[in-house]
C-alpha cells in the first residue's frame, strides 16, 4: 500500500517522539511491504521561526496533499509565554488544523496496560478490573467556536461571555460514530451531558435517543458530566464507549488520560466526515526534558497505530504495534515516567528499538 503522510513534529519533545514513531512505521513498511511516504512540515513555534505564523499556508498545503496527518505537539516553555513566538501557539496551530479540515470527531482510547497496573493513581480496589475506554468528543461546536465577547457596562464593571451552540446535524454525526464504535466493542454507550441545566445538552440527549433505534444492539446510558467525572475515578471499568460534547470531552478525556499512569501512553485521532484524519499524542511539548532522550514515545507510536487502522484500514499492522508495546512493557522496558523508584529507566531510543524488535519478531511468527 502506498500512502502519503504529512508529518508535523512541532515543538519541544515533538521531533524526538515523532522520530521514534517514524522508525516504527518504517519497520511496518519493510515487514508488510507498504510504501509510506513522509512529507515533513512545520507547525507551532517551529513554524513561527520560519514563516512568522504557527500554521502557515505551506503546512496546510502539504496536509491537503496527504492521506493522513501525523502530529506531534506544540507550545513553548512555561516561562516564555509572553514571547510572541509562543503566544496563542496551541490555539493557532491545532485549532487552525481542526477548522481547515473540519475535524468533527475526536477519539481518545484510554487503555490500561497489564504490566503497568501499579502505575495508576487509583488504588487497586478501584482499578483492579482495569480500564479500556474509548472517548468520542465532538470537536467542531460548543463553547470553543461560539461568540466570545468582553465589554464594560456603564458602571465600568467588566463582563465576559462565551456562547455554546449546537445543531442537531453536528450532534448526530458524532453520536452515530460513537454508536458504530460501541458496536465494534462491548456494545455499551454512555452519553454524557448536562441536560438538567443546559439547552444544548437537552438537544444532545434528544438526538442520542433518536439514534438509539438505529442501533438496537447497543445499550445506552445517559449520565450528567459531573457524575461521569466522579465515576471515572470510582469505577472506570464500567465504561466502554463515552460520547460527549466538545467542552465536556476536553475535560473528561484529560481526566481519563491519567488512569493508565502516564499521559505518555495516550494517543488520539481526529476525523472529518470524509474520513480524513489527524493523529496526535495527548501530551504536551514538555520543554523541560527536550533533547535529553528521556521522553516516552509510546503515545506518538500508538497515534501512528491509530492512523494505520482508521485511515488506512491496516488493522493487522496496527495490532502488531500495540502487541509489541505490550510485550516491551511486560519485559520491564520503561521510560522514566513509567518507572517505580527501584526500576531503571531506558531512553527514548532504547524503548523505540525494543518496540521495533518486537514488531520484527511478531512478523516472523
Amino acid at each position: 500500500m502506498k500512502k502519503i503522510i504529512a508529518v508535523l513534529p512541532g515543538d519541544g519533545i515533538g521531533p524526538e517522539v515523532m522520530s521514534a514513531s517514524l522508525e516504527v512505521l518504517e519497520t511496518i513498511n519493510e515487514r508488510y511491504n507498504h510504501q509510506f511516504i513522509f512529507q515533513h512540515a512545520a507547525i507551532g513555534g517551529a513554524a513561527f521561526d520560519i514563516y512568522g505564523k504557527h500554521c502557515p499556508h505551506e503546512t496546510l498545503e502539504i496536509c491537503q496533499q496527504s492521506d493522513a496527518i501525523l502530529f506531534g505537539c506544540v507550545g513553548g516553555p512555561v516561562d516564555a509565554q509572553d514571547d510572541p513566538k509562543w503566544q496563542g501557539c496551541e490555539a493557532n496551530s491545532i485549532l487552525a488544523l481542526r477548522k481547515a479540515f473540519n475535524f468533527g470527531v475526536n477519539i481518545r482510547p484510554i487503555k490500561m496496560f497489564n504490566a503497568l497496573q501499579e502505575n495508576s493513581p487509583l488504588k487497586n480496589n478501584r482499578i483492579g478490573q482495569g480500564a479500556d475506554i474509548e472517548i468520542f468528543r465532538e470537536l467542531s461546536g460548543d463553547i470553543y467556536f461560539g461568540e466570545h465577547r468582553r465589554f464594560e457596562d456603564e458602571n465600568g464593571v467588566k463582563h465576559a461571555s462565551d456562547t455554546a451552540e449546537y445543531d442537531e446535524n453536528t450532534i448526530a454525526h458524532i453520536v452515530e460514530k460513537a454508536f458504530i464504535g460501541a458496536q465494534k466493542r462491548n456494545k455499551v454507550l454512555t452519553s454524557v451531558d448536562k441536560a438538567n441545566v443546559l439547552d444544548t445538552s437537552r438537544l444532545w440527549r434528544e438526538v442520542v435517543k433518536a439514534q438509539e433505534k438505529n442501533f438496537p444492539d447497543v445499550k445506552v446510558n445517559h449520565m450528567y458530566v459531573d457524575n461521569c467525572a466522579m465515576q471515572l475515578v470510582l469505577n472506570p471499568a464500567q465504561f466502554d464507549v463515552i460520547v460527549t460534547a466538545n467542552l465536556f470531552g476536553d475535560i473528561l478525556s484529560d481526566l481519563a488520560s491519567v488512569l493508565p499512569g502516564s499521559i505518555g501512553l495516550i494517543p488520539s485521532a481526529s476525523l472529518n466526515k470524509q474520513g480524513f484524519g489527524l493523529y496526535e499524542p495527548a501530551g504536551g511539548s514538555a520543554f523541560d526534558i527536550q533533547g535529553k532522550n528521556v521522553a516516552n514515545p509510546i503515545a506518538q507510536i500508538l497515534s501512528a497505530s491509530l492512523m494505520l487502522s482508521y485511515s488506512f484500514g491496516l488493522h493487522q499492522e496496527a495490532k502488531a504495534i500495540q502487541d509489541a508495546i505490550e510485550a516491551v512493557l511486560k519485559k520491564g522496558v520503561k521510560t522514566a515516567d513509567l518507572c517505580t523508584v527501584d526500576e531503571t529507566p531506558v531512553t527514548t531510543t532504547q524503548i523505540t528499538q525494543a518496540i521495533v524488535q518486537e514488531i520484527k519478531a511478531i512478523c516472523i511468527a
